[in-house]
């Protein structure tokens, strides 16, 4: 009995006199052979053992960066800042208590966990290799998991996060600890500000008492972040405290453009105006669901479902989207279009520089580049209906996307408009693998009406009537829509097989003074039929240049050459008109449309024109322009043009027609 009690007296007094310090050399070899990479105690190594919450401190925590973040260059930090080579972190101290009884069941309870000046410096390279990762680089990702903790401090924690994959740089301090609450209970607050990519950052994470808390109960949290003009607001649950991939919350999201989340989600999402939206979002694992999701954009509203997988060699997105009301603007913006102006629209400041610009360089393609990192970053599938579209000057009723993003490579198929009568739809595939971005564009208009889109009236009655068809088939190279149309090559082609129209800009089109002019300025109603209209473009490194552009009425045959310039965005036309039936007075002047896309000019070609009578003056009081003009006879030479010809060659272009009548229509009188 005494030898047992003077043992257990030795074995105490060796615990109590043992000099814990001992174990700081072979504790630093076991971390370094874990963590590959170089980590030493330099302080004290302190050891509480006599409690059923034995606690441990560590002064002087070194880690090392690993051998290739030493070499790394700090890409993604404000001119001027210093590499990351020294160290991944320093901390003065760290004090970890455990409780004993719970752990024998399995449940590990942290009743402190302490960390005094810690000085952090995480880097993830171009390659996407992070120093944050221990072991196997290439085994799966898994979300952090901590275990319940009871007081968790961090006292003057400096952070500085450099992610050169996806261009993001944060420097700023972190601190957390309990406090005094209203009810007098207390409750734990984490705090986090700096600067993200040079705009203010501030994230503040508050939650309950952590005195009872446990891993068997949810934790319930609130959330707010400021990120420059993004703000994130959270509350929910995390379902097994501290296993951060398990958690809900109500979460709202607003900011001036979607694709600025990129920094703080890694996920790559369109360019957009100021936006807000809301929903339930839930973390099992790797799968991110965000359901019942629900906002505006811009001046459209939002409604879905998606969800994330992440921990892949590429996150996936996958969605189910509708608009009631669709702003056509906000859809512009997909692409880099800057919103109408003076219109009242919702546009962030960003947005309206650049419509500013548009308006003052008088162009109509976007030329925002395209973000070809971030499209390769991601894969994506998205389904996207608008079930009402407000498109001022466009007979525009619906929206139909389906959208896949699959290791670079963009297609939209089909991307379909529906108009008050007929369809726009095809595929668009862009793959932004090569040096210079490749998009190819096929897209058909189908069923449409002339009338819904040349809007000119007289007395409640449309000038034009009839149905038209097109096809654009088109393969571009650039990194955004201006470049591409300026590259691209292909064909385009447009149909209106049969139709109406007024007999005054019919006779215009062969600039008819006396009959044209007289009634059109007399209003007279008459028609006369379009027996086909066709105009047919080769399209060769952005310019587009007419094979044939013919029109076909019942009194005269229209004649068109030119090109379209998507380079400089300037339209180069020139219409002859030849009169099938006697005119006493005529005029030989070939109609011209020449100018920016923006403001093309319509105009008259007067040189060559000769005086005959006194017509010159009559014509002088209606149109000061052709006022030095004087008409010749025309006997009506023109014939019937072979319609059904010029059909079926648009159709052997690609044209979605049907063959119109070859008979000749009856001129109505």
């Amino acid at each position: 009995m005494i030898g047992a009690i003077l043992l257990t007296a030795a074995i105490v007094i060796f615990l109590v006199l043992f000099d814990w310090n001992w174990f700081r050399g072979p504790l630093g070899r076991f971390a370094s052979a874990r963590l590959d990479r170089e980590v030493v105690i330099t302080g004290d190594l302190r050891v509480h053992p006599w409690s059923f919450s034995p606690k441990a401190e560590a002064y002087g925590v070194r880690i090392a960066q690993p051998d290739w973040a030493s070499k790394a260059d700090p890409k993604g930090a404000p001119a001027g800042t210093p590499p990351s080579k020294d160290y991944m972190a320093k901390v003065d101290r760290i004090a970890v208590q455990i409780k004993i009884l719970p752990l024998l069941k399995g449940d590990v309870i942290l009743p402190l966990l302490a960390v005094d000046r810690p000085d952090v410096k995480l880097l993830r390279e171009k390659s996407g290799q992070a120093n944050w990762t221990f072991g196997d680089p290439n085994a799966p990702k898994k979300p952090l998991k901590l275990p319940a903790i009871q007081h968790f401090i961090i006292n003057d924690g400096q952070l500085r996060y450099e992610d050169q994959q996806r261009d993001i740089f944060f420097l700023g301090t972190v601190s957390s600890n309990e406090h005094a609450s209203a009810d007098g209970r207390g409750k734990f607050v984490l705090e986090g500000k700096g600067q993200l990519n040079r705009s203010p950052f501030t994230a503040l994470v508050t939650g309950g008492p952590l005195l009872n808390i446990s891993p068997n109960r949810p934790y319930p949290f609130d959330a707010k972040v400021d990120a420059g003009s993004t703000h994130v607001t959270a509350k929910g649950d995390i379902t097994k405290p501290f296993n951060l991939g398990l958690f809900e919350t109500q979460l709202s999201v607003s900011g001036s453009d979607l694709n600025r989340l990129y920094a703080l989600t890694g996920l790559t999402l369109p360019n957009t105006p100021p936006y807000k939206i809301s929903g339930h979002l839930t973390r099992k694992g790797e799968r991110f669901d965000f359901k019942q999701l629900n906002g505006r954009i811009g001046d459209s509203d939002v409604s879905g479902d998606l969800f994330v997988l992440m921990g892949k060699e590429r996150p996936y997105l996958e969605a189910d989207l509708q608009s009631k009301r669709l702003d056509f603007d906000d859809l512009g913006s997909l692409v880099g279009a800057a919103p109408a102006t003076g219109r009242g629209e919702t546009a962030s400041a960003g947005q309206k520089v650049e419509a500013g610009q548009r308006d003052a360089t008088q162009r109509l393609l976007p030329d925002a580049t395209l973000q070809v990192d971030r499209v390769k970053a991601m894969d994506a599938k998205v389904k996207y209906r608008a079930l009402a579209v407000n498109a001022p000057n466009l007979p525009l009723k619906k929206v139909r996307l389906d959208l896949t993003l699959d290791k670079g490579v963009l297609t939209m198929d089909p991307i379909a408009f529906t108009f008050s009568r007929g369809d726009l739809s095809g595929k668009v595939r862009l793959d932004a693998n090569p040096k210079v971005p490749r998009t190819d564009l096929d897209m058909r208009l189908t069923n449409a009406k002339l009338e819904d889109f040349i809007t000119i009236k007289t007395d409640g009655k449309a000038a034009i009537e009839g149905g038209v068809m097109a096809r654009a088939k088109l393969t571009g190279y650039g990194n955004s829509v201006h470049r591409a149309a300026s590259t691209a090559n292909g064909q385009v082609t447009l149909v209106s097989p049969k139709g109406e129209i007024r007999q005054a800009f019919a006779e215009l089109l062969g600039v008819n003074a006396s009959k044209g002019l007289i009634m059109l300025l007399s209003k007279d109603n008459k028609e006369t039929s379009v027996r086909c209209a066709v105009a047919d473009f080769s399209v060769k490194d952005g310019i587009m240049t007419s094979n044939q552009i013919v029109a076909d009425t019942g009194v005269v045959l229209a004649r068109g050459k030119g090109t379209i310039d998507l380079r400089n965005e300037r339209l180069d036309l020139k219409i002859d008109g030849d009169s099938k039936k006697p005119r006493l007075v005529r005029l030989f002047i070939p109609i011209t449309i020449r100018g920016p896309f923006m403001a093309p000019k319509v105009g008259l070609e007067a040189g060559g024109a000769v005086a005959q009578g006194g017509v010159a003056v009559a014509l002088g009081t209606l149109l000061s322009p052709l006022a030095a003009i004087l008409p010749f006879v025309t006997g009506g030479e023109a014939k019937d043009a072979d319609c059904a010809s010029l059909v079926a060659e648009a159709r052997s272009d690609g044209a979605p027609v049907k063959v119109a009548q070859t008979t000749p229509a009856k001129v109505k009188k």
